[in-house]
């Protein structure tokens, strides 16, 4: 499947994949963080990468995937792909998602009538907004119990998904505001219970077209923010990307639309970027986006550890350069170790 748009100039093109993908499901599932990679490198240097980290790691494997990266047993070869002497350094990029982090982001858009509206991005659309997510990311738990928060944030999800009723979902809210939170969370909650209306929209509209942008899958807001990243200064970028069911042409062409539309300068006041073109491969026969898959893959398994506090301080520290200044994510010890310092950007 191939997906061009044409455009003048010069157009800079990544190879990007992701890991961590389970479409909508963002609650209960495999992975807790999802990471998305795009690396600007040749065609020749992407092989010569993969030659050496074959030669380096000497398994039969007929295709190399990122955990035979992170055996312990080749620590020496992954520390030498992220090092600053590697090949990817300075011409690599990862977005990161706390997947807990970006469902309860989408609640705080229910709140303010903007689920459909900020799939495009996966952020929340102001300051207060964005206060809200994190209060509600950070004292939930602790507030309602880790049984009652996790089934509401079920609800959500399923609620988001078409899986289950606004009733279901609304009834759960009333649990939870019956509950007497305090704060910042109790008023939250009170809020919610009043985003019926906005609910009911929405999911009227998801069962009306089922091929509307997904609004819980992370996939889309992160070629946003690759697109936003890479083409800083104007330059249109052309993304070639490993086949996904979500890459679908109608959402391909929503994306390209979307680049066009006066809130594409509303991504935290960066420069919206241009998407010139996309188009699908199987990572198998192009090596640049098998180097993009490497480093999402491991970069998606040093995040999580360090996510749940078991984190491999080296790692991370390697890991740090590469990371989206602008990825989602709520916890802030954990981030403060993750983000990268200014200027640290490959």
């Amino acid at each position: 499947m191939q997906v061009e748009f044409s455009s003048t100039g010069h157009i800079l093109e990544i190879a990007c994949d992701e890991s961590g993908s389970e479409g909508g499901k963002l609650i209960g599932g495999n992975t807790d963080v999802f990471a998305h990679a795009g690396v600007r490198l040749s065609t020749e240097s992407a092989a010569e990468c993969i030659r050496e980290t074959r030669d380096r790691i000497r398994s039969p494997a007929t295709e190399y995937k990122a955990n035979h990266l992170l055996r312990e047993k080749h620590r020496p070869v992954l520390e030498w792909l992220l090092g600053s002497s590697g090949p990817i350094y300075r011409n690599a990029h990862v977005h990161l998602i706390d997947k807990t982090f970006f469902a309860v982001g989408k609640v705080v858009d229910l709140l303010v009538g903007e689920v459909a509206h900020a799939a495009d991005t996966g952020l929340c659309r102001d300051r207060q907004a964005e206060a809200m997510a994190v209060t509600l990311y950070r004292e939930g738990r602790r507030a309602f119990g880790s049984e009652r928060w996790n089934a509401f944030l079920e609800s959500f999800n399923d609620l988001m998904r078409a899986k289950t009723s606004a009733d279901s979902f609304f009834r759960t809210v009333d649990a939870l505001s019956l509950a007497g939170a305090g704060g910042g969370v109790g008023e939250i909650m009170e809020l919610l219970r009043r985003a019926r209306p906005h609910a009911d929209s929405f999911r009227a509209r998801l069962l009306d077209d089922p091929k509307m942008l997904p609004a819980l899958d992370p996939l889309i807001p992160a070629i946003v923010r690759a697109v936003v990243h890479w083409g800083a200064g104007g330059t249109p970028v052309s993304i070639v990307h490993d086949e996904h069911n979500a890459l679908t042409e109608k959402r391909i062409a929503q994306l390209k639309e979307m680049f066009g539309a006066p809130h594409a300068a509303d991504l935290r006041h960066a420069s919206p970027g241009r998407l010139a073109g996309l188009r699908l491969v199987d990572s198998r026969s192009d090596p640049r986006v098998q180097v993009a898959d490497f480093l999402a893959g491991v970069a998606r398994k040093i995040a999580s550890d360090e996510l749940n506090d078991r984190g491999d301080a080296d790692l991370v520290a390697l890991l740090r350069p590469y990371v989206d200044p602008s990825s989602i994510w709520g916890d802030d010890r954990s981030w403060a170790l993750l983000g990268p310092s200014p200027g640290t950007q490959p």
